[in-house]
């Protein structure tokens, strides 16, 4: 720390020679920032509130496909994370960023840009999740056209950065502009590795990438989608504005660079952990396991810097809402990043995957981490941006307690209903069959635990009310400072450092090369893990009566895809007693070899289904046609929502031709031509199930309704790996 105080006194009187310079900051593009994840924050949380009710009271469905659960699910986590959450960094990042560089943002135009182009990316998200236009990828499911548009406004706010930092003012880069280097490296590589897709129409696309592979992939960009999009600017905007809002140094500098350096490179390598015990090869899931442990370290790093940078503040914490916020955000990373590796283990993820569980540990984080920040920071930011004192002190407490109480409302009844489920899907009698055979049992069990986690959300929801309406006084008992005067000296050309200069000083100065070095660092964990996984054949061995989907069957696909039944039902046995008792055959690699995209799903709601079609599982088309149109009478106690519309609506026969073409361009081995007979084959085979349909009945619908293809799917699932009682392998595969 002596080294660190004598460069900055050296520096002080260099620039003492220098040319003071006049400019300005710009905070009208943090107020855009503030004021967009605010209204999209509301109406995000909103959206996850009502998926939350409908999880215990199906008619809050409404019986429309837009505001269906599997519809919506997707447009609660975007709006939640890239529309609330991503507006929060821009504001926090814009704001802190001038300051810390001394020096306005490098482009106005490029300020706006960004702002206006992640807010059309927003709406535009709005209107096509509920319009069923997906593309399935959690965390990822728009589709290709609004990709584009995200890697355009992305880059633009990464030219802005760097511009910003080759015209500053402050030679060395703060700890908190090293993690917006990272941010803006590694969410590069990841959203355009993740968004290769091959485009059908501009509502449709394909992944390139299939089963296994497109399952490594996602995840790979899933997991580090949080890391580098939730974690890292929010550990850089911790730097910054946790020691301004309790006005004392970081604790440590050298802990800074270790905890910078040793995250980025070992968050990259933990995706596969999403994805243990399942067709992702042994040694992929064990390199996940193995960094995911080892993330402790650096993450436990950033904690205790946080922390410790209050020490001798303590009595303020009590007393200032802004530092219980930020203090309580800090603990839920701290938390969740113990939990997260800890839920990487084998024997602790054989308990929690599929369950509840997993969705309590990220709320803890989001809500916690990212979510108090946010409130700590905007109640900070907004007083100085408006020259003015925060309107209630006591407001914001009330705040603070309200989503306190909402995130454990929240969050412990979901440890409750995880834990429960998985007893209950692993419980065997003594004479060794499953206790509770019927997964519904499984269910109806946890709802009054769904009811307490509305509870808790919508406490949670309340105080974000409170704080708007804080927030709202606060500025108007204020005068906003759109561009706040600033001065500094110009730094000093051709300057060479100083002789008892620590290495780490003479990166900052080079900023061009620690954002090469970044991108090193983390660019190694996904090369050395997803590349093997694309060219050595053996991670995916082949299984010949696997063949690709019939045109029906896959227009079936596309429905399940569009209806987000991704989001409750996964497609994955793994190798437990009791899931292949329940389900039947464990999943092999060379079953997905022809699913674009994969459809393993993370969330049991509903039972597995990926042996559905199999003889064992096997249940009558008219089954699925009065399951469809009403679950409940199916099943009795059943959240499923309705899908009347699926009886009602006929596919484009039409666009099948594209599709097919589309997947023999993919590699799936359709024969030449193939597309022109597609007419005939869904014809052929739709009518055989209108025709059972009827039989079975007495149900009259045609062949080109969506709920035909969609039978056709479901029947389809598990069928390959079926072998007939004389031997014979069966198959569906088109001639």
């Amino acid at each position: 720390m002596m080294e660190g105080k004598t460069l900055a006194t050296e520096e002080k009187l260099e620039h003492s020679s220098l040319t003071v310079e006049k400019f300005a900051y710009d905070n009208h593009i943090v107020r855009l920032f503030v004021i967009a994840s605010v209204v999209f924050g509301i109406v995000g949380m909103s959206v996850g509130l009502m998926a939350a009710i409908q999880l215990f009271y199906p008619a809050a469905n409404l019986g429309l496909p837009f505001t269906s659960f599997g519809r919506i699910r997707p447009l609660h986590t975007n709006a939640v994370i890239f529309a609330f959450v991503g507006n929060a960094m821009f504001a926090g990042v814009y704001y802190s960023m001038q300051r810390l560089l001394k020096a306005r943002m490098f482009s106005d135009f490029l300020s706006y840009f960004n702002f206006w182009g992640w807010q059309a990316i927003i709406l535009a998200a709005a209107i096509t999740l509920p319009l069923g236009y997906t593309t399935s990828h959690e965390y990822a499911e728009l589709e290709w056209p609004i990709d584009i548009a995200i890697a355009l406004v992305w880059v633009a706010f990464g030219v802005n950065m760097i511009g910003t930092i080759l015209k500053r003012r402050e030679r060395h880069l703060y700890v908190a502009i090293w993690f917006y280097i990272a941010t803006f490296v590694t969410v590069a590589i990841l959203h355009i590795f993740n968004s290769i897709q091959l485009p059908i129409s501009i509502f449709k696309s394909y992944y390139v990438f299939a089963g296994v592979q497109d399952a490594l992939v996602q995840w790979w960009y899933g997991h580090n989608a949080v890391a580098f999009f939730l974690t890292t600017p929010f550990l850089g905007l911790m730097y910054y504005y946790l020691p301004k809002a309790a006005n004392r140094p970081v604790f440590s500098y050298k802990l800074s660079i270790i905890h910078f350096w040793s995250l980025i490179f070992i968050y990259i390598w933990a995706g596969p952990h999403h994805l243990l015990y399942t067709a992702l090869p042994d040694w992929a899931q064990s390199l996940g396991t193995v960094f995911s442990i080892m993330l402790i370290a650096p993450s436990w790093g950033g904690m205790l810097n946080g922390l410790l940078t209050l020490r001798g503040a303590w009595d303020r914490v009590r007393e200032d809402p802004i530092l219980k916020f930020m203090v309580v955000a800090v603990t839920a990373y701290g938390m969740s990043t113990f939990e997260g590796p800890m839920l990487s283990l084998k024997n602790v993820n054989w308990i929690s995957h599929y369950t509840d569980w997993t969705i309590a540990h990220v709320h803890i984080g989001g809500l916690g981490w990212n979510g108090f920040l946010i409130f700590g920071i905007f109640y900070w930011l907004v007083p100085k941006m408006w020259g003015t004192q925060l309107h209630s002190v006591k407001l914001a407490n009330t705040h603070f307690w309200l989503g306190t109480l909402g995130m454990i409302f929240y969050a412990l009844p979901l440890y409750v209903a995880g834990f429960t489920q998985s007893l209950m899907w692993k419980q065997f009698t003594p004479d060794g069959f499953l206790v509770y055979s019927n997964f519904l049992q499984t269910v109806t069990q946890i709802l009054p635990m769904y009811m307490l986690r509305a509870v808790g959300g919508a406490l949670y929801l309340a105080g974000v009310f409170v704080m708007v309406y804080n927030l709202m006084k606060t500025a108007y008992a204020g005068k906003f400072i759109r561009n706040e005067e600033a001065e500094a000296p110009a730094l000093q050309k051709n300057y060479v450092g100083k002789p008892n200069e620590g290495w780490h000083h003479r990166l900052e100065r080079r900023a061009v090369m620690m954002t090469v070095l970044v991108f090193i660092a983390v660019a190694t964990g996904g090369i050395i893990e997803i590349i093997p996984t694309m060219l050595v054949k053996s991670n995916v061995p082949s299984i010949a009566s696997v063949q690709p989907y019939t045109p029906l069957e896959l227009e079936g696909r596309d429905l399940y895809i569009r209806e987000g039944c991704v989001g409750c039902h996964s497609q994955m046995v793994r190798p437990f007693r009791d899931e292949t008792e329940r389900y039947g055959e464990y999943s092999k690699a060379g079953e997905f070899v022809y699913d674009h995209p994969f459809l393993w799903g993370s969330k049991r709601t509903g039972p597995d289904l990926h042996r559905e079609g199999h003889s064992k599982n096997r249940r009558s088309d008219s089954w699925h046609y009065f399951h469809m149109l009403e679950p409940q009478q199916m099943s009795p106690g059943s959240i499923m929502p309705p899908y009347p519309w699926l009886l009602e609506s006929s596919f484009d026969a039409e666009a099948l031709k594209d599709k097919i073409s589309a997947m023999r361009t993919l590699g799936v081995p359709y024969p030449e031509g193939y597309e022109n007979q597609v007419a005939e084959e869904v014809k052929k085979q739709g009518e055989a199930i209108v025709q059972r349909l009827k039989e079975e009945a007495k149900v009259k619908t045609s062949a080109d309704k969506e709920i035909v293809a969609m039978i056709a799917y479901l029947q389809r699932l598990g069928t390959d790996i079926e072998v007939k009682a004389e031997g014979e392998e069966t198959t569906n595969t088109p001639e």
